[in-house]
C-alpha cells in the first residue's frame, strides 16, 4: 500500500493499520483529534478515552451527537482508539528500529479511509434476508522527530 505523502525517510517512521475492524467515521474524527500531538500525548489521550476519562470531539458525523463537557459534539469510540494506539505503538517501535528517540517525535501525518466492505447477510423472515455487512478502515501513519530550535 502506498502511503498518501512522503516525507524525510532520515527523520521519520511510518506504520500502516490495513482493514481494521472499526467504523471510518470515529477513525476520522480520531485522526483529526492527534494530528500534531508528541507521540507520548497521543498515546495517553486514546488511553483517555478508553478509561472515559476523556472525550474525542466530532466535527464531522455529529448529527444528533450528545455534547461532553468543553467540547461540543463528543464520543468515546474504544474500539477505534485501541486500534489506532496500536497502529502509534508500531510507528514508535520502527521510530526505535531506525534509530531514531520515540520520545522526541510527534504525529506529523496521520491519514483514515475506508477499507474493504466485508459482506455478511441475517437471514429474515419468508426467505429474505438483510445485507449484515462489516465495514473495515485504513489507517496510516507518520511520526516525525521535533525540529530543534
Amino acid at each position: 500500500m502506498k502511503y498518501s505523502i512522503e516525507l524525510d525517510p532520515e527523520k521519520t517512521a511510518k506504520a500502516y493499520g490495513r482493514e481494521l475492524h472499526c467504523s471510518p467515521k470515529a477513525c476520522e474524527n480520531i485522526a483529526r483529534a492527534i494530528k500534531g500531538m508528541s507521540v507520548k500525548e497521543a498515546k495517553k489521550y486514546l488511553e483517555d478515552v478508553i478509561n472515559f476519562k476523556r472525550a474525542i470531539p466530532y466535527r464531522t458525523h455529529n448529527t444528533e451527537r450528545a455534547h461532553k463537557k468543553g467540547i461540543g459534539p463528543g464520543a468515546y469510540p474504544q474500539k477505534a482508539c485501541k486500534l489506532i494506539l496500536k497502529v502509534i505503538e508500531n510507528a514508535e517501535n520502527n521510530a526505535e528500529y531506525k534509530g531514531l528517540n520515540p520520545e522526541n517525535m510527534y504525529i506529523a501525518h496521520i491519514s483514515t479511509y475506508r477499507g474493504r466492505i466485508i459482506r455478511g447477510f441475517m437471514p429474515r423472515a419468508f426467505g429474505r434476508a438483510t445485507a449484515w455487512n462489516e465495514r473495515t478502515t485504513n489507517v496510516e501513519i507518520i511520526i516525525a522527530e521535533k525540529e530543534e530550535e
